[in-house]
């Protein structure tokens, strides 16, 4: 049995004009110290099914349906109360931007040790120690001193430790982070991804890694799920979705990486832009900004096609299929 389990996952958000659909028929497994990728551009539905797991979905939003099964429960039946013993301590959650989430006014230490005294019957004097023992983790040199420290006090790249050794402050069975090297330059990026694989492998800790980066998700993760409007359009091991992107999206994300261009020349890029919830079109939404659009795209919801080990919503990717076990079969 899987350690996560999603199944048929929605998410909707009550509007004035109507409820709109922000993840629909979202499916997948994680395994106990497996390694996930959610890619996608903005508005694809990344950081709502993040919050989703957690049932952190503020007001008018709402888990409208599906399951969302951890060990063996439904996180989406829980009570509030049942809910705050998985938060923070079976399943943490690092956010994008470190200062938003740490305290200014409170030292690093007396967040951390906050943090174990809600989840744990622990003195002060212990919680510090394991304290310092995550911040030596995460390579915060002279955690002694720095965690009698404040937030300002620190560098960003260091901020971000401090916010992954409160993520391992439990010793979570699951970390999910959202674009957790955003505010970062190039080389800090570089160094708290390899952290947070590093930690991982150790602590035999699952990570679902929210970004836009495909490059990034190319190197830290087993597996890959890319997002479209709330929906899966491809899914599975992450070096065959690298190395053979079947949806046209994913073609498009692959190409828009910079090491992609030509030198000297502009970027490629996907023409248009995301839908909003409200106006997603009909049948498959990428298609007003595909190349390979057919009559049955813009009429009709593609299905899933396995293709080797991934499973891709594309009507093209299934009727090449076809044709392929068509001639085969004249053969």
């Amino acid at each position: 049995m899987a350690l996560l389990e999603v199944k048929n996952l929605e998410v909707s958000f009550g509007l004035r004009s109507g409820a709109v659909k922000a993840l629909r028929n979202i499916s997948f497994s994680l395994e106990r110290g497996e390694r996930l990728g959610l890619v996608g551009e903005s508005g694809a539905g990344k950081s709502v099914l993040g919050f989703s797991i957690l049932n952190l979905i503020s007001k008018p939003g709402r888990i409208s349906g599906g399951e969302i099964w951890f060990d063996g429960k439904n996180l989406a039946d829980l009570s509030a109360k049942e809910l705050r013993d998985v938060r923070g301590n079976r399943i943490s959650m690092i956010f994008q931007d470190p200062m938003m989430t740490l305290n200014p006014v409170l030292t690093i230490g007396q967040q951390m040790i906050e943090c174990l005294k809600a989840h744990r019957k622990i003195s002060t004097e212990d919680a510090r120690t394991i304290a310092i023992q995550k911040l030596k983790q995460v390579y915060i040199p002279s955690p002694e001193t720095r965690i009698d420290q404040y937030p300002h006090e620190l560098s960003g790249g260091m901020r971000q430790r401090i916010v992954i050794a409160i993520g391992l402050l439990m010793d979570p069975d699951i970390i999910i982070a959202d674009e957790p090297t955003t505010a970062l330059d190039v080389t800090i990026q570089a160094e708290i991804m390899e952290l947070m694989v590093e930690l991982c492998d150790r602590n035999n800790v699952a990570l679902i890694l929210i970004t836009h980066d495909l490059g990034v998700v190319s190197q830290v993760t087993q597996k890959a799920i890319v997002m479209y409007a709330g929906r899966i359009i491809e899914q599975g091991p992450t070096k065959e979705i690298i190395n053979d992107a079947q949806h046209p999206y994913t073609q498009g994300l692959m190409n828009a990486l910079p090491q992609m261009a030509i030198p000297g020349q502009r970027l490629n890029q996907i023409r248009g832009a995301m839908p909003p919830l409200q106006r997603i079109p009909v049948g498959c939404a990428f298609n007003p900004r595909c190349d390979y659009v057919m009559d049955l795209c813009t009429k009709q919801l593609p299905g899933y096609t396995a293709s080797g080990n991934c499973k891709v919503a594309c009507h093209m990717v299934a009727d090449m299929k076809r044709k392929a076990e068509q001639s085969t079969d004249e053969v």
